[in-house]
């Protein structure tokens, strides 16, 4: 299945995407979040299409996608982990994964705007394949791990380099902005994707293709990411893992390149679709 949200930000409702067309799901009577995957949305949910083949309405075209999942407990990020983005921004190899947070706030859909944050000069981009925690995860085993996992998204780790790495602490602060966070057009389950760890990822600005890698070069493959993560942490129903990002950030150009103004950034996945999102420099409501 392919899971879709829609509507206005903050009132999206639940959708599928069955051959190309998008339905609305809102008779389902439940939003795609921790209670939904907890309780065994998916399976409710294939059985739901399956009573209601052909009854669905299809959903206008021109209509906002929101992020394909509701706002999380967390999002986890693994850092570094393609050898080559780390050679790029001159950062050993590391010998086990690197953590950071995300904040919820930053989620966004897939066709938002960026906002550049205010007082931002490197605000950069990353592509990323992003998974979705199925159930709830605490000490798994590798050979366990994608028994917890409900599907993959397409995810752009926006991210303020100055924030992150030249104003001390945690790199978190570089990484939570709003808009910091586009996710989807979609959550494919894992029946859509045969092989995680061999999907094409790639990203461009202004028509320039700046990453361009495959997941097959993860330093940690995805297995290995859930079960390390859950040594930490428990991890919830709907929670995010995004999985890093490869060679191509604006950080590892020499000079740098950073987003400004009006920028549109395009990104994809095998399998797991592509999103379009403008860069706006930061302005007071």
């Amino acid at each position: 299945m392919k899971l879709i949200r829609w509507g206005l930000a903050g009132k999206e409702k639940p959708g599928v995407i069955i051959d190309d067309v998008k339905y609305d799901t809102s008779a389902f009577g439940e939003d795609y979040n921790e209670a939904f995957f907890e309780n065994n949305g998916l399976e409710r949910l294939e059985q739901f299409l399956q009573e209601h083949k052909g009854k669905l309405n299809a959903i206008a075209e021109g209509e906002r996608l929101g992020s394909p999942i509701a706002r999380p407990s967390k999002i986890v990020c693994i850092g570094l982990n393609y050898a080559d983005h780390a050679k790029e921004t001159n950062a050993p190899l590391p010998p086990e994964p690197v953590i950071f947070m995300k904040s919820t706030t930053a989620l966004t859909g897939p066709f938002d705007q960026i906002t550049i944050p205010k007082n931002s000069v490197k605000t950069d981009w990353e592509v990323e394949l992003a998974v979705v925690i199925g159930k709830k995860a605490s000490y798994v085993e590798k050979e366990e791990a994608l028994d917890y996992v409900a599907g993959y998204a397409l995810h752009n780790d926006v991210s303020e380099r100055e924030f992150q790495i030249e104003r001390n602490g945690t790199w978190d602060k570089g990484k939570g902005c709003d808009t910091f966070a586009p996710i989807g057009p979609f959550l494919a389950t894992q029946d859509e994707i045969k092989d995680v760890n061999n999907l094409r990822l790639w990203l461009s600005v202004n028509g320039k293709m700046m990453q361009d890698g495959n997941t097959s070069n993860f330093i940690f493959d995805v297995p290995f990411v859930i079960s390390y993560v859950s040594q930490f942490m428990t991890l919830l129903p709907g929670d995010v893992i995004s999985t890093g990002t490869p060679a191509g950030v604006g950080l590892g150009f020499n000079p740098p390149i950073y987003l400004k103004d009006g920028d549109v950034v395009e990104l994809g996945i095998d399998g797991l679709g592509t999103s379009k999102q403008v860069a706006k420099n930061y302005v007071k409501n």
